[in-house]
C-alpha cells in the first residue's frame, strides 16, 4: 500500500472509530509548503463533523473537539471538529488558512472545502495573520539561527512567515501556501538565488542537515525583523460577520448525514 492510500484507510478507520465524516483532509508542513527533504514527516490535517445530536446537550463545549493519531511510519496525522475550525476561521487561524489554500488534498466531500476557500477571502484578518507570522519568524530566529551553525530547515521556517508578512504588507490578500509563490512574487537578486540554493539543498537533503550560518540570509532576517518591529504593522482588521459560519455549519450538518 503506498503511502496515499495508507493515508486514505486511516481516514476511513477514524471515521468508524469516531462515528464522524471526514469531509476535508490535506497535507500541511513541509510537503504543503514545497520544501520537503526525502524523510520529511506527512503532515496530514483533516475537518470532520459528528451527528447532529452530539452538538446539543448541555456540556457540548467540554466535549473533545480534536482527533490526533501517535505519529507512526512518518505519518502525522489531527484534525479538527468543524465547529471548532469554524470558531478559528472567525479568529482568521493562519493555520487553517493554509490548510485550506494547501495544493496537496487527499479527501474533499461535499461542499465544505469550497465554501471555505470563498468563505477565507472574508474572515482573513491582515492584522492578525501579520503578527502571526512576524512572532513566528522572531521566535524561530532566536531559538535556531543565532549559531555558527545552524540546521537548514529553520531558515525556511523564518524566511516563509517573513514574507507572509510582506506579502499581507503588499495588499495581495491571503498569503498562498506554498512557499514558491511568496519567493516568485517578492524575491529577486541575491536574496533570490540564496534562497533558490537553499531550497535545493532542503529538498535533496534530510531533516538534520545541519551548514554554516548563510551570511546573505542572516542580514534579510535581521533588517526585515527590525523594520516590521518598528512599523507597528499597520495593515487592516478583518471583523465579518459570525452568520455565514453558522449557516455553514448548519447546512454541513444537513447535506452530510440528512441526505445520506
Amino acid at each position: 500500500m503506498n503511502v496515499h492510500d495508507e493515508i486514505l484507510h486511516r481516514l476511513d478507520k477514524i471515521e468508524s472509530d469516531h462515528g464522524v465524516r471526514v469531509l476535508f483532509a490535506c497535507e500541511s508542513g513541509s510537503r504543503a509548503w514545497n520544501f520537503a527533504s526525502g524523510d520529511s514527516d506527512y503532515d496530514v490535517r483533516f475537518l470532520y463533523v459528528h451527528r447532529r445530536d452530539w452538538y446539543l446537550g448541555i456540556d457540548t463545549d467540554a466535549r473533545r473537539d480534536v482527533i490526533e493519531l501517535p505519529i507512526e511510519d512518518e505519518l502525522d496525522i489531527n484534525g479538527w471538529d468543524l465547529r471548532k475550525a469554524l470558531r478559528l476561521l472567525r479568529k482568521s487561524n493562519p493555520p487553517l488558512l493554509e490548510w485550506i489554500g494547501s495544493p496537496i488534498v487527499y479527501r474533499e466531500a461535499g461542499a465544505l472545502a469550497e465554501r471555505l476557500r470563498v468563505l477565507r477571502e472574508t474572515f482573513c484578518s491582515p492584522r492578525a495573520c501579520a503578527y502571526h507570522y512576524f512572532h513566528m519568524a522572531r521566535g524561530n530566529y532566536r531559538d535556531y539561527l543565532k549559531g555558527p551553525e545552524v540546521r537548514l530547515k529553520k531558515y525556511l521556517y523564518v524566511l516563509r512567515p517573513l514574507l507572509g508578512v510582506k506579502w499581507i504588507e503588499a495588499g495581495f490578500g491571503v498569503v498562498p501556501t506554498p512557499f514558491p509563490e511568496l519567493v516568485d512574487r517578492l524575491t529577486d537578486g541575491a536574496l533570490r538565488d540564496a534562497i533558490d540554493d537553499l531550497l535545493e539543498q532542503k529538498r535533496h537533503g534530510i531533516e538534520s542537515d545541519t551548514a554554516p550560518a548563510i551570511p546573505e540570509l542572516n542580514a534579510f532576517i535581521e533588517r526585515e525583523l527590525e523594520r516590521i518591529a518598528a512599523s507597528e504593522l499597520s495593515v487592516p482588521v478583518a471583523q465579518p460577520r459570525t452568520e455565514p459560519l453558522d449557516e455553514l455549519f448548519r447546512e454541513t450538518l444537513t447535506e452530510t448525514w440528512d441526505r445520506a
